[in-house]
């Protein structure tokens, strides 16, 4: 069972943008850290950056798009690594296209890895956090959740119903000692601008960095365990891009 006095956290999508960020701010406040992603090359090399500081840090290789094999491998990873009373859901992927042209194999890879993966990533750490009677989870949104923005209308559908998602986990669980908070940011400078299924021109230097929304969710989970932020909503100075 996980003390108190050490914090144990969980992060999907490590091995880049705000779950990078998430990793080095959490692992700086002492946090140990179990982390998730596609790339074992990037997680082995974050790894190693954290390797100085005074907690362990683990790392696995799971693709969470693969939804009909996630639930074993994250229980195998909570076997390994045991139980933790921080998750932060930040894996996700964007998609720009018009719904009315969306093909149906897009629309479940998407709804795969930025919904049903957070789903099941809850219910594998939940156990655990009800054993230890607390539990914090965070989950990573957008403000594209709240705004209808032209050829964004899956990713902001995906990012709607996680919201709603862990707004209704959270009452479910509130008994249990488990809370859920959103963060919402605007537009992050991350690697998501670079992947093939998104087509949008930003400038890039104007959006929020990954280290200013990883500040936001080690503020959530450092928050006593008495206090609960709905969501976090965090936008670059010049507001929506």
């Amino acid at each position: 069972m996980t003390s108190e006095s050490k914090q144990r956290a969980l992060i999907t999508g490590a091995s880049s943008g705000i779950g990078r960020a998430t990793a080095i701010a959490l692992a700086q406040a002492g946090i140990d850290l179990a982390l998730v992603a596609r790339t074992p090359d990037k997680l082995q090399a974050l790894q190693q950056e954290l390797a100085e500081l005074p907690v362990a840090v683990k790392y696995y290789s799971i693709d969470l798009s693969q939804v009909d094999t996630l639930a074993a491998n994250l229980a195998s990873l909570l076997a390994d690594f045991g139980d933790v009373n921080i998750l932060v859901n930040n894996a996700g992927m964007g998609y720009t296209g018009t719904l009315a042209d969306m093909p149906l194999a897009d629309w479940q890879t998407l709804i795969n890895l930025n919904l049903t993966s957070v789903l099941l990533a809850m219910q594998a750490v939940v156990p655990g956090m009800r054993a230890q009677g607390q539990g914090t989870i965070i989950n990573v949104a957008s403000i594209a959740a709240h705004n209808a923005f032209p050829n964004w209308g899956a990713y902001s559908a995906s990012k709607a119903g996680l919201i709603t998602l862990g707004r209704i986990l959270g009452v479910e669980e509130s008994e249990h000692g488990i809370r859920v908070m959103t963060v919402s940011p605007g537009a992050v400078n991350t690697p998501l601008w670079d992947t093939e299924t998104v087509q949008a021109d930003f400038e890039r230097s104007q959006m929020l960095t990954p280290a200013i929304v990883a500040q936001s969710i080690l503020h959530a989970v450092q928050l006593p365990n008495s206090a609960v932020i709905d969501e976090i909503t965090l936008m670059p100075s010049g507001g929506a891009l």
